[in-house]
């Protein structure tokens, strides 16, 4: 005989598994289109899978890869590097506006947290216009650019758009180290830069986690700046790719479901790689 406990956990049970097949059936949805030919996406419904070799083919796939590997590539270069680097100068800043103290710090970290509201859109023109003047292939020596001004233009403008929310996470997560640890360090003579180096580094490994998967994830994401910034077809993200591939005039479901899982990849491994010192930080833990 059940009793209401067991039942009541029975009803929680039905509703989590509504809730997860509610958002599931789109990524099912977009899986089963990038398997089908375009017969099958036409004579089938979104959520059938493909039945034959009538309906079921790879070519999608291989196509979509083909012209987003450029793509790939690109985003990999300037992702990489925009967020390992504002993850970086994001940590040194929290731990001075945390840590340490001098004159003028409430003031430089409302600045901060300012920056974190400021929406792409309000900074396109003026961004457009600094690019502009600072004109980084006649200052910079043409072996280091390489071409590739856009990448690095787009590189730095994340770094610098996502040091201010990466320094309010790692201020978050600093406030809650014991100050009683860091002072025993500095009345041992260790200087300010050694113990964020040999205390407080170690211990931002979950935090740490936390904001490169986040600063990964937005800046693979962006289209906004990429659209912007980056002018040479050679040089375009993966974004900016994925788009091209809806058609002109008829549009290749199968192509654009595949090319979208083929760009959301790298960020799903990046969440794989450090999604358990990414549960670690989120709650808290050292």
């Amino acid at each position: 005989m059940t009793g209401p406990v067991d039942r009541r956990r029975a009803a929680l049970y039905v509703v989590l598994l509504a809730m997860v097949a509610f958002y599931l059936a789109p990524l099912e949805a977009g899986l089963v289109t990038a398997f089908k030919t375009e017969t099958g996406f036409l004579r089938t419904t979104p959520f059938v899978p493909p039945l034959g070799a009538e309906q079921f083919t790879v070519d999608a796939w291989r196509t979509a890869f083909g012209r987003l590997r450029q793509g790939l590539l690109n985003s990999v270069l300037m992702a990489v590097p925009a967020t390992v680097l504002s993850a970086l100068f994001g940590s040194l800043a929290a731990y001075g506006l945390t840590n340490l103290e001098w004159r003028g710090q409430v003031g430089v970290l409302v600045l901060f947290v300012a920056g974190v509201f400021l929406p792409y859109q309000s900074v396109l023109v003026p961004l457009t216009q600094f690019w502009s003047a600072v004109d980084l292939a006649g200052r910079v020596p043409l072996a280091v650019v390489g071409g590739n001004e856009g990448l690095i233009q787009l590189s730095i403008t994340h770094i610098a758009y996502g040091v201010p929310i990466c320094t309010v996470l790692f201020r978050s997560y600093y406030a809650t180290l014991d100050e009683e640890m860091l002072e025993a360090a500095r009345l041992d003579g260790a200087s300010a830069l050694t113990v964020y180096r040999r205390i407080v580094l170690p211990l931002s490994v979950p935090i740490f986690a936390v904001t490169l998967i986040y600063q990964f994830t937005n800046i693979w994401n962006d289209l906004l700046f990429a659209l912007v910034l980056v002018n040479d077809p050679s040089n375009q993200v993966v974004t900016v790719a994925l788009n091209e591939l809806q058609g002109s005039f008829v549009n290749q479901y199968n192509l654009q479901m595949a090319g979208a899982f083929i760009a959301a990849l790298p960020t799903l491994v990046v969440y794989v790689l450090f999604g358990e010192q990414f549960a670690k930080g989120v709650a808290g833990e050292t």
